[in-house]
């Protein structure tokens, strides 16, 4: 597969190129854009976004962990936010192709490994951990409720979530949402949100994670979306639709 197959984001093309949501609009979609002015900022810092060069949900999207917003912690590693090959694309390699890219990218700029977060039990808004297992990547630590950091070392160095992050406990007892802009539905979801509570006098608060100190400090494993009621973790699932939000306040 051939280098030109694809296209990395940059400062000079994030305002035209398609961003490889399967949110179909021909209007400008808010969720969208929002992505597009997160990830702007974001390239400045070494985040990478790498596509097929085509309307496609085909891309891996990768940051040097030290600037990743997520409650991980690790010495010259990168940190897989997503990496997904959809629709008719699967099955000719992208996917492949994709992970080798930033695999072969980590060892040139001399990195200690990759990792990315998966969980015993694969939940469908997190990459295939048992594609990137193939890969050579491991479980290197755990939270009590099954969320797990894969991570593929390089020179035996491992990156661990922070001890915040496995706490999974706030003082709030009402419906809470952290959430960022990295995501294009999560613009829907908060929404979504916002209506259900509103309609139903719920008490909810939505705070946004608008700094890389507050995406490191979380007490869940953040990955842009997390969910408390009554001041547990619920959830890092960001189609957080109305049933799935009268299941959680049954809790």
């Amino acid at each position: 597969m051939f280098d030109t197959d694809f296209i990395n984001l940059t400062q000079k093309n994030i305002s035209t190129e398609h961003l490889c949501c399967i949110i179909r609009s021909k209007k400008i979609h808010p969720g969208v854009e929002s992505k597009r002015l997160w990830l702007s900022e974001r390239l400045k810092e070494g985040h990478v976004f790498r596509k097929l060069n085509a309307k496609a949900t085909v891309f891996i999207e990768y940051a040097p962990l030290e600037n990743a917003w997520i409650p991980i912690i690790g010495d010259n590693y990168y940190y897989i936010y997503c990496l997904w090959v959809t629709g008719e694309y699967k099955g000719k390699g992208y996917g492949k192709s994709l992970l080798e890219y930033c695999i072969s990218d980590a060892k040139e700029k001399g990195k200690s490994g990759i990792c990315m977060l998966g969980s015993k039990k694969q939940k469908h808004w997190l990459s295939d951990q048992s594609f990137s297992k193939k890969y050579g990547f491991n479980v290197v630590d755990t939270t009590d409720d099954g969320y797990e950091l894969l991570a593929l070392s390089f020179d035996g160095i491992i990156p661990k979530f922070t001890q915040e992050a496995k706490n999974h406990k706030i003082k709030n007892l009402e419906l809470t949402i952290y959430y960022d802009f990295q995501c294009p539905y999560i613009y829907q979801s908060l929404k979504t949100v916002k209506e259900y509570c509103e309609t139903n006098s719920i008490s909810c608060s939505l705070i946004q994670v608008d700094t890389l100190k507050k995406a490191k400090e979380l007490s869940c494993v953040f990955n842009n979306w997390a969910v408390f009621y009554k001041g547990n973790f619920e959830t890092v699932n960001l189609l957080l639709d109305v049933e799935t939000i009268k299941r959680i306040l049954k809790k």
